[in-house]
């Protein structure tokens, strides 16, 4: 069997090589421009224009996917999904029934065709359960009230939803009390409802979410074999404590693991949309918050480039061969792709799913902590350079059990993302001045002289996927809440001037810090928890704090 673990401690030398490729990389992309300006601002002009045409090319490329990920979000969202799950219980009697233009409802048609050519090969709906595992730390009720109270009010069965509350003993007596009072208020509501204490300091775990959902995993093995379901009808769904499931999110996910011969191979991967507190948070959070939401919405209708990413679906009899996530990284989400990846020998798919969970944009009680702590998530995320040497040194071996083209082209595509978030940024914005400002004779270059205006040429043109992202931002906001009046509309609007400060200040330097801890093996091994909020539970805190005293 493939060993899927990650080293912990000492790391072999092609590991170590592999974990600093790429700061390497994106440090010598910089480096690289430097020199070159010394040497020849010529060729540093050229170097220059190279990055910009392809920056230039991916915004194109990237704006017109983001048009095509907005209209199936919102055709997809307009599907009555528990309406087509249960036709497919019997889909004999529906075939032909459904004449709408919308592709979900055309494919939806077909499906019905080739499910009644051949019933036995697919399992019925009610045969079916939904496991959802909602992983905690230190959250207060009213955030995980709100999602479990929206797993409850989507339009899946509530009988074949089986819930658990996976907390951890490092919250303390505060969180133990949240448990039992959410277990006393939704014990009666799902086929179960369960809370599940992490205990702290297990050995062979970082401190992270993964081992409180690999321990919630193995107890939800344990109830599954003495009710005696197989696990084979269940599907298990991560969240976390701020996610709110779109209403026909399970019925959609449920449909999708039916239609699939091939389902165990296959992972579920919804829209996460940073929205549930989007009016609340400072401006500089709502544009990272939006423009993590478009780029789900983006990887979405590319499913070459798709990964698991925070919350996603997958079979329990899958989760259970593999021992269910790691409990060895921060990044155990983006992680799992690969983990499923290299334990099925490369016959591992992830199937979108397009209607949204909706999460929290960062917020905290104050400014300064809310800017800190969307820095702390970025640099989180982009942790997930973590997953190149873990993907190269099985992909370089004689143990490799992948097809080596397959698995080359997937770590070319996660080194490229990792790359990109770190230096294509500070070389557009700041590169056209570089020669100019080291090489006295650059000013004798005709090149190297017309560099910045060619490059904010290029940056003006590549603005109109901003334009499109303000627009569709507009039709995907939730309602302006009450408390604020219509200049936070307005706002909603300016924010936009900060987006070349949000990339270089937060998505550049968490990139390049994340990639040199790798560089200096100065591991991250804790989970630092994202402070969400709302402007009422903001206040509600205060109060509680205030009561307390």
């Amino acid at each position: 069997m493939t060993n899927l673990e990650i080293p912990l401690k000492k790391r072999s030398p092609l590991y170590r090589f592999f974990e600093m490729v790429p700061a390497i990389i994106s440090y010598g992309a910089v480096i690289l421009l430097v020199v070159l300006s010394l040497v020849s601002p010529l060729w540093a002009a050229v170097y220059l224009l190279l990055v910009a045409v392809t920056v230039f090319v991916k915004a194109i490329t990237v704006s017109y996917h983001m048009i095509i990920g907005r209209r199936r979000l919102s055709q997809a969202e307009a599907v009555p999904w528990h309406e087509f799950l249960s036709e497919l219980e019997n889909p004999i009697e529906y075939v032909g029934h459904h004449h709408s233009r919308n592709r979900f409802y055309v494919q939806h048609k077909q499906h019905l065709e080739t499910i009644a050519a051949n019933q036995k090969s697919y399992p019925a709906p009610s045969a079916l359960y939904n496991a959802v595992i909602i992983a905690t730390y230190n959250e207060p009720y009213e955030v995980l009230q709100g999602t479990i109270a929206s797993v409850a009010a989507t339009t899946y069965n509530n009988q074949q939803l089986i819930v658990f509350l996976a907390y951890e003993e490092r919250g303390g007596p505060e969180t133990e009390e949240v448990a039992s009072r959410l277990r006393k208020e939704f014990g009666d509501t799902f086929f179960a409802f369960e809370t599940v204490k992490h205990p702290k300091n297990l050995p062979g775990e970082v401190i992270g979410k993964g081992g409180n959902i690999t321990y919630a995993g193995r107890r939800l093995e344990t109830f599954l074999q003495d009710r005696r379901i197989d696990p084979e009808q269940v599907i298990v769904t991560t969240l976390d404590s701020d996610n709110r499931p779109h209403r026909g999110y399970f019925d959609y996910v449920a449909y999708e693991y039916i239609l699939h011969l091939d389902r165990k191979y296959l992972s579920y991967q919804p829209i996460s949309l940073f929205l549930n507190n989007i009016w609340d948070v400072p401006a500089p959070m709502r544009v990272v918050a939006t423009g993590n939401s478009f780029w789900n919405i983006i990887s979405a209708v590319r499913p070459h480039t798709l990964r698991n990413f925070a919350s996603h679906s997958q079979p329990m009899d899958a989760l259970i061969e593999m021992d269910f996530w790691s409990t060895r990284t921060i990044v155990e989400d983006g992680h799992q792709y690969w983990r499923s990846y290299f334990h099925f020998n490369g016959n591992y798919g992830v199937v979108p799913i397009f209607v949204p969970i909706y999460q929290d944009a960062v917020m905290s009680d104050t400014y300064v902590k809310t800017l800190k702590a969307q820095f702390v998530q970025l640099r989180r995320w982009a942790y997930g350079a973590s997953d190149v040497p873990y993907v190269a040194v099985r992909l370089f071996t004689r143990k490799r059990t992948v097809p080596f083209f397959g698995g080359l082209a997937r770590l070319f595509r996660l080194l490229d993302g990792h790359i990109t978030l770190a230096c294509m940024s500070v070389l557009v914005t700041f590169g056209g001045w570089v020669p100019l400002v080291i090489n006295a004779h650059a000013t004798q270059s005709v090149a190297a002289n017309q560099l910045p205006e060619v490059l904010g040429l290029i940056q003006r043109v590549a603005m109109v996927g901003l334009v499109i992202m303000v627009f569709l931002t507009f039709k995907m906001l939730p309602p302006r809440p009450s408390r604020y009046k219509r200049r936070r509309t307005f706002a909603m609007v300016i924010q936009w001037v900060l987006m070349p400060v949000t990339a270089l200040c937060y998505s550049a330097v968490s990139a390049y810090y994340s990639q040199t801890r790798l560089l200096l093996g100065k591991y991250m091994t804790k989970f630092d928890v994202t402070e969400k909020a709302t402007a009422v539970s903001v206040e509600q805190a205060k109060q509680r704090r205030k009561n307390k005293k």
